[in-house]
């Protein structure tokens, strides 16, 4: 199976030109995404946004009514656009609102979706099994730690779980390995508190520095504002294979770790330790 491209939604990116406003039409071009996109999406017309939330890769669109969640799938994206903006071949939907703007998701391998609950959204069945946000309190080293006990998955799998904790994709678990020094094989449940108690102040500085400058661009990934990410000048080892690590000068390694590209140093992240 080919490399995923890490997706991020922005919800700073949207916020400002839908919070507050009403819903006047949802055009839907193309339903057949992952899943069906339902008949019922168009209970949104005529509601506010009067909330704008991320739940791990979810966007999640709440009115008084219900909400609409939103997922980019591999390589989709949102943009905002003056209403009467010709679409293109994968523009999907358009949700236009009263402010003369639209939301328009565009994907075109069709691997995102849009649905509508009712009900509160972390009860939806996509998310009521999530893990707890990377950036919250919730996810600290002793927490980490005692959902690892007697788990023989590597380290790397498990905190790329989303049962386990949501948000650390494949780009950022690397990242955060290396700094922490961790072998993306070493068994989860063979590591003590005080290295979990670094590992995870790691995934937050990690996760906190590419927030700040706008995600991970690769491949065809730019943010809601169709500018690129430019967390990718920073990366120490992912997609550096053969390089010299920038510590100790060894040259980093790659390994396939459920079918993804696992780079790392094998002096500064030693596998027997």
């Amino acid at each position: 199976m080919p490399e995923l491209p890490e997706v991020e939604v922005s919800r700073q990116g949207i916020s400002p030109f839908m919070l507050g406003e009403t819903v006047m039409r949802v055009v839907v071009r193309n339903a057949g995404l992952r899943w069906p996109i339902p008949a019922e999406i168009q209970e949104l017309v005529g509601l506010t946004i009067t909330g704008i939330r991320r739940r791990a890769k979810y966007l999640l669109l709440e009115t008084d009514w219900g909400t609409a969640i939103l997922h980019l799938g591999m390589s989709g994206n949102l943009r905002v656009l003056p209403h009467g903006t010709p679409a293109g071949k994968h523009d999907h939907v358009d949700i236009e609102l009263g402010n003369g703007k639209l939301l328009r998701l565009n994907d075109p391998r069709r691997f995102g979706c849009l649905l509508w609950t009712r009900e509160p959204a972390e009860q939806h069945a996509l998310l009521v099994k999530l893990g707890p946000e990377p950036l919250t309190d919730a996810f600290d080293g002793d927490y980490l730690y005692q959902r690892s006990r007697k788990r023989k998955t590597a380290i790397k799998q498990f905190i790329m779980d989303n049962h386990v904790v949501v948000g650390v994709g494949n780009i950022y678990a690397n990242e955060s390995l290396f700094t922490a020094g961790l072998h993306p094989r070493h068994p989860a449940g063979e590591i003590d508190r005080e290295r979990y108690l670094l590992l995870t102040a790691e995934i937050k500085s990690v996760l906190a520095r590419a927030i700040g400058q706008g995600g991970t661009t690769l491949k065809d990934f730019t943010g809601s504002d169709g500018k690129p990410g430019y967390f990718v000048q920073e990366l120490q080892v992912y997609g550096k294979a053969g390089q010299p690590c920038g510590n100790c000068g060894a040259e980093l390694r790659e390994i396939r770790m459920g079918g993804r590209s696992t780079v790392f140093c094998p002096l500064c992240q030693p596998e027997n330790t």
